[in-house]
């Protein structure tokens, strides 16, 4: 992370401050709408129906016939129409525009929710101390993210592109993890502010490693998701019979193979999914096992959960050949994995356990 996730020392823990956590929770779920929205605009190709950026006026959508026309004209350009989309009718575009055109306001909106309570909070003297600033470059981070993601998108215009570029589309999926862990450690800690102890040190690195495991299994989904990669290889736990595909390494220099080879991608997607679904089993089980407290109980229980479902949904997606609804359930709930694994850390760094792991 590029901030310091420690909470500040001088924070009151008088109730006066729940407000301000309760306020960042809600930033977490408008980001975790905002990745499934991303997911679905994908999936479906809409995020390449609006060819203008327009930070400010694009808040605003089409109300006439002649701005309808306009906006379509704009997309009959795009390689994207002329090559799969080729006769696509004004009713067809106005689907894939609106969902692309809610992305985008959706991305708006989080920007005034973060912005204007900041504000009100920093003014009313309701923040806890110090943490403004934490909250001001959290803010500016945001504001990137928007911009990224037009970076993004603009690849897909870009010669005979029917789709973004996977490297831009995993750097936009990363910046938004990256500021959601931020905002949820740091709600967490005005939500629960007390002082860290040094207890169950086994299990709190075990659930520092999960973080970056699911971390790493999400962006490495990004590629899977860039390159359409699970269109291919409907089958598992084999890919084509075989446990590793034939032509993993068919491109040089190999490096290339983990970003740019379909087969590859899939398999290391499967097999960072399959590792980190081993190291949360082992978290939970050892966790259960040394006698934690009720709260780490919970929090353990989480973690279990969200990996079966993530999991499973996985493979459904898979085998059903990347159904729109199951994809976007199963992205959408990679995020809900991530905030398990960060709250069972947040947790075990600040609950006491009634035995200490070795």
């Amino acid at each position: 992370m590029p901030f310091d996730l420690s909470f500040p020392k001088t924070l009151d823990p008088n109730l006066r401050t729940r407000p301000v956590a309760i306020w960042l929770f809600v930033l977490c779920a408008m980001i975790l709408v905002m990745v499934t929205l991303g997911g679905a605009t994908r999936l479906t190709g809409s995020g390449l129906s609006i060819m203008e950026w327009a930070p400010i006026m694009g808040s605003l959508p089409p109300v006439s016939e002649t701005e309808w026309q306009r906006l379509f004209g704009l997309y009959q350009r795009t390689s994207q129409y002329a090559l799969i989309n080729s006769g696509f009718g004004l009713g067809g575009f106005k689907q894939i525009f609106w969902l692309e055109w809610t992305h985008r306001l959706w991305g708006r909106l989080m920007g005034l929710a973060f912005a204007l309570p900041l504000l009100w909070f920093v003014v009313k003297r309701r923040m806890p101390a110090g943490l403004w600033k934490r909250l001001v470059c959290l803010l500016v981070l945001g504001g990137a993210q928007g911009a990224i993601g037009w970076f993004m998108v603009a690849s897909g215009f870009e010669g005979d592109r029917t789709a973004v570029s996977p490297y831009r589309l995993v750097m936009h999926l990363a910046l938004a993890l990256i500021l959601y862990a931020s905002l949820l450690w740091t709600a967490l800690g005005v939500w629960r502010p007390t002082q860290a102890t040094t207890s169950g040190a086994r299990l709190t690195r075990m659930s520092q490693a999960l973080i970056a495991a699911v971390a790493l299994t999400i962006l490495a989904g990004g590629f899977v998701a860039g390159l359409k990669a699970g269109l291919t290889y409907n089958s598992f736990p084999l890919m084509d019979g075989q446990l590793i595909p034939a032509g993993y390494g068919a491109l040089h220099p190999f490096f290339l193979n983990l970003t740019e080879n379909v087969a590859a991608v899939q398999f290391d997607h499967r097999l960072l999914a399959t590792l980190t679904a081993v190291l949360a089993l082992a978290t939970v089980v050892i966790g259960i096992t040394s006698r934690p407290t009720a709260q780490i109980r919970r929090a353990l229980l989480g973690v279990g959960a969200a990996l079966i479902c993530q999991y499973a949904l996985g493979v459904a997606t898979l085998l059903y050949v990347v159904p729109i609804g199951l994809a976007t359930l199963h992205q959408a709930t990679a995020v809900l994995l991530l905030t398990a694994a960060i709250v069972l850390r947040h947790t075990l760094i600040h609950t006491r356990t009634r035995q200490v792991s070795p």
